[in-house]
């Protein structure tokens, strides 16, 4: 079995699963925000629930319109906070707690390895870099599994992506998942479970893993699995909250099929509007003038991201056209950022420094694009109006893309801020 099959295994009970079984599972885990809980917990009542399955295994996260933008939003949290207080639930954050779910969930230590988990948010697939099992459901589906602990599964075939060859400067996890989507394409791994793997993943740092993993919703697959090796254990056995499980894929486990990556002589990437799909070099769209810059969101606000930002921006200023957003996910994040003086950074730099919130990843608020307005940004989708306006555009790119293009006012390779004594470890 591959190791998301042994997930599923083992939380069915039973000894082996086949791609197209159908399961009943034990969730570890189950995880609503301010846009998708209130439905989940409309559900749980009228299906008659009066208490959750388990207090601890249930997460509520008020990140994409905190602080509230208007009426609507408060009250969706407002639901939220009642719920979580009424059934004494032991994972919930407000106010100066709350950060992005899927960068606050590994960071607390709440989802661990070997876990299966489901959230009504498509980008839960993140975990699987922890090496879980954890997939996106409807509102519905989450507010039966807060009443019952179970969800049922069609256990999905595997495609396996082999990463090899050697990793250029100023390539990143985002790089190489925006590649990797642009291959398979935006349905291409439909109702299937990702596996990434090989030689470059084993030296890629945990940051760079999440980032892989959330945008495996982009390709439709279910879930983007990391086998967990040390660099895993590094970062999960100082904040875990529960005793994990490293499942690895057995040597003759079955994949639907496998795709090979070599990296070598790559350059970073840039996704052009409207489809994660639409994968291009940097190079060969630079001549794309910006308006907005946004560096943060669930894919790609954590601290790494935010240093390799500020390593660009460090002594410059923004173009004065663009608009330059800096979003750490969490608030551990913002304290880092701001102890090693990466905030001082930013601001000098002409930024402005948001507090943790998915806003406008979604077009929810914190930088609404308006008619015409064209963005470079660290999300994860670029669909029509994702932003903004039905007539604005978004490139997804990863920080130092993002940065390099604030500078210059367009789509930039970090190269080019860098000027051309730069060497890889030399600090200018």
């Amino acid at each position: 079995m591959t190791l998301g099959e042994k997930i599923l295994a083992r939380a069915a009970g039973v000894k082996s699963v086949s791609p197209g079984d159908i399961v009943l599972a034990r969730l570890d885990l189950c995880l609503g925000n301010d846009i998708t809980a209130p439905l989940a917990i409309q559900a749980f009542y009228q299906n008659g629930g009066t208490k959750v399955f388990h207090r601890g295994k249930v997460v509520l996260v008020p990140d994409h319109f905190t602080p509230n933008k208007d009426i609507q939003s408060a009250e969706q949290a407002r639901i939220l906070r009642e719920f979580a207080r009424e059934q004494k639930l032991v994972y919930y954050w407000d106010q100066g707690e709350v950060g992005v779910e899927h960068a606050l969930l590994p960071e607390q230590g709440v989802v661990v390895p070997g876990d299966l988990m489901i959230g009504a948010d498509s980008h839960t697939c993140t975990y699987g870099a922890l090496g879980a099992f954890s997939t996106g459901v409807g509102s519905t589906d989450l507010g039966a599994a807060m009443l019952t602990g179970k969800a049922w599964f069609k256990v999905p075939p595997t495609i396996k992506l082999i990463f090899k060859g050697r990793l250029p400067a100023d390539v990143t996890g985002k790089d190489l998942i925006l590649t990797a989507i642009g291959r398979l394409g935006v349905e291409g791994a439909n109702y299937r479970a990702l596996e990434i793997t090989g030689p470059v993943i084993d030296r890629l740092s945990m940051e760079g893993r999440l980032t892989m993993s959330n945008m495996a919703i982009e390709a439709g697959a279910k879930t983007g699995i990391i086998p967990p090796d040390d660099t895993t254990r590094a970062y999960v056995e100082k904040r875990a909250q529960r005793k994990p499980r490293y499942y690895q894929s057995d040597p003759g486990a079955e994949y639907e099929r496998v795709e090979v990556f070599d990296v070598t002589g790559m350059e970073p990437v840039v996704a052009l509007p409207h489809l994660p799909s639409n994968v291009v070099p940097v190079s060969r769209a630079r001549n794309v003038v910006i308006d907005q810059a946004v560096i943060g969101s669930c894919t790609n606000g954590r601290i790494e991201d935010l240093r390799q930002a500020a390593k660009l921006l460090k002594g410059k200023r923004v173009s004065p056209r663009v608009r330059t957003l800096i979003m750490p996910a969490t608030p551990l994040v913002f304290r880092q950022a701001l102890e090693e003086g990466l905030m001082d950074i930013f601001m000098a730099a002409g930024c402005v420094i948001s507090p943790p919130t998915c806003g406008p990843c979604l077009g929810g608020h914190m930088g609404i694009l308006a008619k015409g307005e064209k963005a470079v940004a660290t999300t994860n989708r670029n669909f029509v109006g994702r932003m903004g306006h039905t007539a604005s555009e978004v490139y997804l790119a990863s920080p130092a893309v993002a940065a390099a293009s604030a500078i210059k006012g367009r789509l930039a390779l970090p190269k080019e801020v860098r000027g051309s004594n730069w060497k890889v470890g030399v600090k200018k």
